[in-house]
């Protein structure tokens, strides 16, 4: 049996704020349980909700040396869906009413994080094989692993995996103050290792001394090796190019399923999605006091409202999309100036945009399942989960090719009838207008071509029961069998 702890800063159904707590809850739950006995680690935010809370069971707890004090580290466990989760307990770390907030009082909070997850193991009675360790949060694991934590018995074997699900977040302060947090020895603190232009870099310390990389789509793994994508440390990857691999996220295909989706009105599955489908589209605008028609194509935006995400191509092009027959629904939060864009042309173009400034797991599934397409034109995307879920659903993403959306959507090729989306390559707004027109003639002028992209959409699996086989064989040469 093969021993595996994940440890991050997030993880559903407790805590949650992006992509990464979708990954750390779900992968675990799909590996093989006759080999491998997956754990989670994660700290005990005072913002979990009370009612699982109160189902923690007190482990046990000690007290630790950090930064000159004794402090008070508490293990609690808890069991979901099979998988068992151990959170570590400081209030007066992990108190507020989000996980994140001050970025200087973050870094200190996650670096006693890495030490007292280190610390408990011994105390649980578990040691893994392998730590997979999760963005900068995390990045400190593999570094104690081969300083602090070496010597001893206990740890002496165990492997380290960093996974990068966005390599913009690096865990970055001046270079005293990082030292301070880490407690580790000038030595550390090099070009070579933890220091970044001056700076202390705690994800740059992960990937110098993790086993192996990771990163969550083939695609994204090459670009980080490039300067524009790789935020300052392309350098590095280059140099560990070989310990670094791109495996695919996945989504939940029992959580996301058309056919038995609680949150939408009108289920369908692949062989009923031509009648079944539509009525969703109906009820969505009506909801939304659109026009009911369900011929006009409809597209879809759920997502953080932020220039990663391509907003300013929209921005550009906006006007002619909306001189088109086409209806356009947004939904998400983020920069004012683009709540803004979208509240102006729900306001010019009534009967065809609606802005929904705000978040809505309800409402994202019905645009899923009621939307013809789904736009996602972002400069960057390491991986994307949007896009997974409109094939999913049967909306047809149209996407910019790079990360994630390049290795997840194939782009229509009308010569040889393939193809489960639309994408463009370069990020300019007339290129992807062109991309959105392209759609639009396909959806109006050659129905039957369309319907045979959606069955195909559909038929894709990004389950992540195909992730997870991938992070087997990764497990089983780290570990050397």
């Amino acid at each position: 049996m093969k021993n595996i702890l994940f440890v991050a800063s997030e993880a559903v159904p407790f805590i949650k704020t992006g992509g990464l707590a979708d990954v750390v809850g779900a992968l675990p739950r799909y590996f093989d349980k006759r080999y491998y006995d997956v754990r989670i680690m994660i700290p005990k935010y005072l913002c979990i909700s009370e009612e699982f809370r109160n189902k923690m069971e007190y482990v046990d707890h000690f007290y630790m040396d950090y930064l000159g004090q004794n402090r008070y580290v508490g293990i609690l466990k808890y069991e979901w869906m099979g998988v068992t989760y151990y959170f570590i307990d400081n209030e007066s770390y992990f108190w507020g009413s989000k996980p994140y907030g001050d970025w200087y009082y973050d870094l200190e909070k996650f670096s006693f994080f890495c030490k007292a997850a280190l610390s408990a193991l011994p105390v649980i009675g578990f040691k893994p094989d392998i730590i997979h360790c999760n963005d900068w949060q995390t990045g400190l694991i593999p570094v104690h692993l081969k300083d602090k934590f070496h010597g001893g018995e206990f740890f002496r074997d165990i492997k380290s995996v960093m996974t990068i699900h966005n390599i913009k977040f690096q865990g970055v302060w001046d270079l005293k103050t990082i030292q301070r947090f880490s407690e580790l020895p000038d030595y550390y603190f090099t070009p070579d290792k933890l220091e970044a232009y001056k700076d202390g870099n705690l994800l740059k310390g992960g990937l110098v001394y993790a086993d192996a990389i990771t990163t969550v789509s083939p695609s994204y793994a090459d670009e980080i090796k490039m300067p524009f994508y790789g935020e300052g440390l392309d350098g590095l990857m280059r140099a560990r190019a070989n310990s670094l691999r791109g495996i695919l996220n996945g989504i939940d295909y029992e959580s996301y399923n058309p056919e038995t989706d609680i949150q939408i009105e009108h289920h369908y599955n692949l062989k009923n999605w031509r009648k079944e489908r539509v009525k969703n589209k109906l009820a969505l605008q009506e909801r939304l006091g659109l026009p009911q028609d369900e011929d006009t194509l409809m597209i879809g935006i759920v997502s953080r409202l932020t220039d990663q995400k391509g907003f300013d191509l929209i921005q550009c092009v906006m006007d002619d999309i909306c001189s088109d027959a086409v209806q356009f629904v947004v939904l998400g939060t983020g920069d004012e100036k683009y709540e803004n864009m979208f509240r102006h042309y729900d306001w010019k173009y009534n009967d065809r945009v609606r802005a929904n400034i705000y978040y809505s797991e309800e409402l994202a599934r019905k645009i899923y399942a009621s939307c013809d397409a789904f736009l996602m034109p972002s400069l960057f995307e390491p991986c994307g989960l949007g896009q997974l879920i409109a094939l999913r659903y049967g909306s047809l993403p149209i996407v910019r090719e790079t990360g994630g959306l390049r290795d997840t959507v194939w782009p229509y090729n009308e010569y040889e009838d393939t193809g489960t989306g639309f994408s463009f390559s370069n990020y300019n707004a007339h290129e992807m207008l062109a991309c959105i027109r392209y759609a639009e003639h396909i959806y109006y002028d050659c129905r039957r071509d369309w319907n045979r992209i959606v069955d195909r959409a559909m038929s894709a699996d990004f389950s992540w029961k195909v992730s997870a086989k991938k992070y087997q064989e990764m497990y089983d040469w780290l570990i050397g069998y």
